[in-house]
């Protein structure tokens, strides 16, 4: 028997079908409107709000955050001829926009820590993500068992230092034991051997 979250992630599972996309162009045409990081009432999506950490309590928020999409605007550099690597047109960012979006959120709300985040639209200039924010100094957060390990200071700027789910893919840090020797403590360390 299906459950109501699954339910919620089936209808997820192709946005642009059912419900969803239904509701789609109607939503983002709001979200254009509104600021850069955007404190919402209640997660868009219930089943990947919950599955990341999110409950319905004291000292956790959610902001939707837009970033700008696509790779790096870099400006074509003079040189007496035009060269065939000139990479203008492919060169990607050392961050993926999600980690852009996590910083973003963590910047706007300076007392709380960034739990995670995901996705929840895109159009043709900007993706939209949700972003998980927990405030580590609310009792409700400290008598939590499940999510007092934000309280200890070692977590300050999760978002900013790469720590959050999305920072740790960037990082190469989604394998462990044989043949992920290089990928520690981060992708550009031993001379770029990790990946």
């Amino acid at each position: 028997m299906k459950s109501f979250y699954g339910y919620i992630s089936d209808a997820w599972s192709s946005p642009r079908e059912g419900y969803v996309g239904e509701l789609r162009q109607s939503r983002l045409k709001a979200w254009r409107q509104d600021s850069t990081v955007q404190r919402i009432d209640r997660p868009t999506r219930l089943d990947r709000a919950r599955a990341l950490g999110y409950k319905a309590k004291q000292g956790i928020i959610v902001a939707r955050v837009k970033v700008r999409r696509g790779g790096r605007r870099m400006s074509r550099y003079k040189r007496g001829r035009q060269t065939s690597k000139m990479g203008v047109n492919s060169m990607s960012m050392g961050k993926s926009i999600q980690r852009i979006a996590e910083e973003r959120a963590g910047r706007r709300y300076r007392n709380m820590e960034v739990l995670n985040s995901y996705w929840v639209a895109e159009d043709g200039k900007q993706k939209f993500y949700e972003v998980i924010l927990v405030d580590p100094c609310a009792p409700s957060i400290m008598n939590d068992k499940n999510l007092n390990w934000v309280c200890n200071d070692v977590h300050r700027g999760r978002a900013v230092r790469g720590k959050t789910s999305a920072g740790r893919k960037g990082r190469g840090q989604r394998h462990k034991g044989f043949g992920t020797e290089k990928t520690r403590p981060g992708i550009r360390a031993h001379d770029g051997k990790g990946k």
